[in-house]
């Protein structure tokens, strides 16, 4: 039976808005994890009669999946995967591994504490920089869920107005989408205002923009300032990194590529099932891993996903959740080293294969 691990309770008592990092999770951190295991990953699977059948033996392949976060609905497909059987049809025994703020992804994939972690385009990037074999085989969001807000009636409709005023963003910026905004939008380091994950400062400024996460702050200042704050969704002004990835080792796509088009697969169809049917399945197990996850904010971030398309726009929309493309990497990998923020001469062809993904929407439906 698949099944959930939690990390410490005392845990839940901190604020997602105080502790999130957006746009990076590990770059190289070095924070201790918050939870371990000491399974080896998986590295033999049963035979198969397909690439993504289940093994004829019936028995189950015992696998964890680590998350970049507490239980929410942007974890959802996974959740539903595991709460629907779908990874069972896989022959597969999926644990989902909660994260937390003190989480290093790379640490836990590396140390064999998880076979699969839910990772970050920048951070996929910089590995290789680093020599970590880890490479990314799924990205489930088309678009990164990074904003920034702003007050509405300040004369703020388009992210261009947001130059010259002040913008409360955290320090992980710096190395993801801060680059790209003074690059594309000529945004300057005088704009910049330090964000503790507190949205007192700018809720005090109506001239004032923060940084925050689509499907999560909009809904926390609407309720505590009282009003709908105006939206930038940074993927659609050309913030194009691929993020909520499927990463595991290098090892295990070479050894064992049955076991990763397995899981892919079934956490595609996973995300499928959670978006386009019931998630009550998904949500269940969401709040009993996290218990102070509402159903309030369940329903809202699930249906900013859908507007905005964050999981199944762009290439998802022919080719299926998951999906990525050479171009897109490269385009990505290209602004951000114009930027400084990576090294000119990496590979960063290595962070990435397209072996298990864009197999036809219609291919992972359940």
């Amino acid at each position: 039976m698949s099944q959930l691990r939690y990390p410490p309770r005392g845990l839940y008592g901190m604020s997602r808005r105080k502790f999130v990092q957006y746009g990076a999770i590990a770059f190289g951190s070095g924070m201790v994890a918050a939870c371990t295991s000491n399974r080896p990953a998986a590295t033999e699977s049963p035979a198969a009669s397909s690439p993504a059948a289940a093994p004829s033996s019936g028995e189950l392949t015992s696998i964890t999946y680590g998350t970049n976060w507490y239980a929410q609905a942007e974890h959802g497909g996974f959740y539903q995967a595991v709460a629907t059987g779908i990874y069972e049809d896989y022959g597969l025994d999926v644990t989902v591994q909660m994260g937390g703020p003190q989480v290093n992804g790379t640490q836990l994939l590396m140390g064999g504490a998880v076979d699969f972690f839910m990772g970050y385009a920048s951070d996929a990037i910089k590995a290789i920089e680093e020599g970590i074999p880890k490479v990314t085989v799924a990205s489930i969001f088309q678009k990164d869920p990074q904003v920034l807000l702003a007050h509405p009636d300040t004369g703020a409709s388009s992210l261009e107005d947001l130059k010259g005023r002040p913008i409360f963003i955290s320090s992980a910026a710096n190395v993801t989408y801060w680059p790209f905004l003074q690059a594309k939008f000529g945004f300057t380091e005088d704009q910049k205002r330090p964000y503790n994950f507190n949205p007192g400062p700018f809720l005090a400024d109506k001239n004032a923009a923060q940084q925050g996460y689509l499907s999560s702050e909009p809904l926390a200042i609407a309720n505590e300032g009282g009003f709908e704050p105006v939206v930038f969704l940074l993927a659609d002004y050309g913030y194009s990194p691929y993020s909520t990835t499927i990463e595991c080792k290098r090892e295990l796509v070479e050894q064992n590529p049955d076991l990763v088009q397995r899981f892919v697969e079934a956490s595609i169809k996973g995300w499928y099932s959670y978006l386009e049917d019931d998630p009550t399945p998904g949500n269940e197990l969401i709040k009993q891993a996290n218990p102070e996850m509402t159903d309030e904010q369940l329903a809202y971030s699930i249906e900013k996903m859908k507007e905005y398309g964050i999981v199944t726009s762009g290439d998802a929309e022919t080719q299926g959740i998951g999906a990525m493309t050479e171009e897109r990497w490269q385009a990505f990998f290209e602004t951000m080293a114009e930027e400084g923020v990576f090294q000119p001469d990496t590979d960063y062809t290595q962070a990435y294969t397209l072996d298990f993904v864009n197999k036809g929407a219609d291919a992972y439906r359940t």
